[in-house]
């Protein structure tokens, strides 16, 4: 993985901010859908998709390439309109985004869509199925990494503690786990629903090297990764600290925009925003 230079920071600004734009689009078509969540994540997923993993959208099944396992599967426009940005589907599909017939519906699925490895949907589940991946690349030599994304919120379910069990007892370091620490659930804030901290200190008393990071901060999420392709003895979780509904002000660290689209007339006001915010992107690197 290449160092980031000022160029390649630009370009990816400029792609998380029009994947945003992205999803504002595709919920309001929709009608429904999550807005916080993907807006919070989109930063992360550009770094991923544009620059940290190893895959080719034109060889969605290359056996070599790293394997991004997506648990909290309600968060799936980010993924989507990343994914239609780097070339696995024509753009213009993304709004048909949670129709009838549509390859993108509202939790991805194995199988309707190119490049997509699992199916979520239940919360808690995306760390067991990255550990069954990460393990049978370790048993058969492969030296493609696994990611798995989850929320926060996730926290909350057993399964996902007994998964960082199993991972940390057979020494998967060939996976990463990447927390989406933006304080909310559908309920309402992480901590008044079930506390999770010292999220950090839970992890690592499970046999997990943890980083904490700026989830919007490219070098730090690059950095990170880096850093936990460097460690061989056991798997690593990076916190991303995030804001959900990130660029969109009153979407902006309030949860009652984890499971809502905007209407037609806030997705106005949010696009404008979005696109002022582009314009200070490229301001500021001129």
């Amino acid at each position: 993985m290449s160092h980031l230079h000022e160029e390649k920071i630009e370009f990816l600004e400029e792609k998380a901010n029009k994947i945003r734009e992205s999803i504002i689009k595709m919920l309001t078509e929709a009608g429904s859908g999550h807005s916080a969540g993907p807006l919070g994540m989109a930063d992360v997923f550009t770094a991923f998709y544009f620059h940290i993993l190893n895959h080719d959208p034109k060889n969605p099944d290359w056996p070599e390439r790293d394997r991004l396992i997506l648990s909290n599967g309600h968060i799936c426009p980010v993924r989507y309109a990343t994914m239609g940005e780097a070339g696995y589907f024509p753009l213009e599909e993304l709004l048909t985004l949670r129709k009838i017939n549509s390859r993108l519906q509202g939790h991805p699925h194995r199988g309707a869509l190119p490049g997509v490895e699992t199916t979520s949907g239940p919360l808690g589940s995306g760390l067991s199925q990255a550990a069954g991946v990460a393990l049978a690349a370790k048993l058969d030599n492969e030296k493609y990494r696994v990611y798995c994304f989850m929320s926060d919120g996730e926290q909350d379910a057993g399964n996902t503690w007994e998964a960082a069990m199993f991972i940390s007892k057979n020494r998967l370091s060939n996976l990463t786990a990447l927390i989406d620490r933006n304080n909310i659930q559908i309920d309402g804030y992480t901590e008044n629903i079930m506390p999770l901290e010292p999220l950090k200190e839970k992890y690592e008393s499970f046999g997990w090297h943890v980083l904490e990071i700026d989830g919007h901060n490219f070098e730090e999420i690059v950095d990170a990764v880096n850093e936990a392709k460097a460690i061989h003895e056991e798997p690593t979780v990076i916190i991303a600290h995030t804001i959900p509904g990130k660029g969109v002000s009153f979407m902006e660290n309030e949860y009652l925009w984890h499971g809502k689209p905007p209407t037609r007339e806030e997705a106005k006001v949010a696009l404008q925003e979005l696109r002022t915010l582009g314009g200070k992107i490229t301001s500021e690197h001129e």
